[in-house]
């Protein structure tokens, strides 16, 4: 029985095929783009075409994510919260706390021992905190983005960013920089003003409880995975493809819709 869950976000789109027998069969993530349509349908097609099957070979279909009543081809759309609670759930039974910092918005859940949402907030009106905030940064800054994390790890001086604004926070960047200060010391600065924003997400659905899970685009920079292991004084643990976690989920609650 073959199923499939879609991820439509603000930044990349993801597609996963998931088998009752063997598990999760194959993904495919892409960038979303000015056409969230197009690319919910090229980004199944593309993970269709990997194991030689078709959309008519698909038990059930999920959407999930900002964009995910654009994927007319889905049987249901279930919002990215219960997806991924449901896949974090598959992927670390014993996960309580997951943090989702996404493109455009951070997620703090609460979950129990069935991945049933318990209790959850977000920070979704402001850029700041979030993958566009680091973007931002690294654009004034002029450093590649997948290079912002790494570099921050060589950090010796703890700066603090206090705007909490994106446009304020780039122009405290870039007096830092007028002033002198170290790139890794400015970078680890925004990271950990990132940490701090969500720790202020995680005191309001109760705080830290069993294993932390971390999921997102943004789980893959490693300065902001060091700074809220740091604030939340515990390890994060992270799948090794961080970004597929809703599709995941979405396509395990296919596979319960078609049993």
């Amino acid at each position: 029985m073959l199923v499939a869950g879609i991820d439509i976000g603000s930044i990349t789109t993801e597609a996963l095929l998931f088998d009752k027998a063997k598990g999760v069969v194959g993904y495919t993530i892409l960038q979303t783009g000015a056409d969230s349509k197009k690319a919910a349908e090229l980004a199944l097609n593309t993970v269709l075409a990997t194991p030689g099957k078709n959309i008519s070979d698909l038990n059930y279909i999920i959407s999930t994510g900002c964009g995910r009543k654009r994927a007319s081809f889905a049987k249901q759309s279930v919002t990215e919260i219960t997806c991924i609670a449901k896949g974090v759930n598959y992927l670390f039974p014993n996960a309580r706390t997951i943090i989702d910092i996404g493109g455009q918005d951070t997620k703090v859940i609460r979950i129990d021992g069935s991945g049933r949402v318990l209790e959850f907030e977000m920070n979704d009106k402001c850029a700041a905190g979030t993958g566009r905030f680091i973007e931002v940064m690294a654009k004034a800054l002029n450093v590649d983005l997948d290079k912002v994390g790494d570099i921050s790890l060589g950090y010796k001086k703890d700066l603090t960013i206090s705007s909490i604004c994106t446009v304020f926070a780039e122009s405290e960047v870039i007096s830092l920089v007028s002033e002198g200060e170290e790139l890794e010391d400015i970078l680890y600065g925004i990271h950990k003003a990132i940490a701090d924003r969500t720790m202020g997400l995680i005191t309001r659905t109760g705080g830290i409880e069993n294993e932390v899970i971390m999921a997102g685009g943004v789980a893959k920079n490693s300065g902001v995975v060091k700074a809220l292991e740091k604030a939340i004084g515990a390890p994060l643990k992270i799948h090794v493809e961080p970004q597929i976690v809703g599709a995941l989920g979405a396509a395990i609650i296919a596979l319960e819709k078609s049993v």
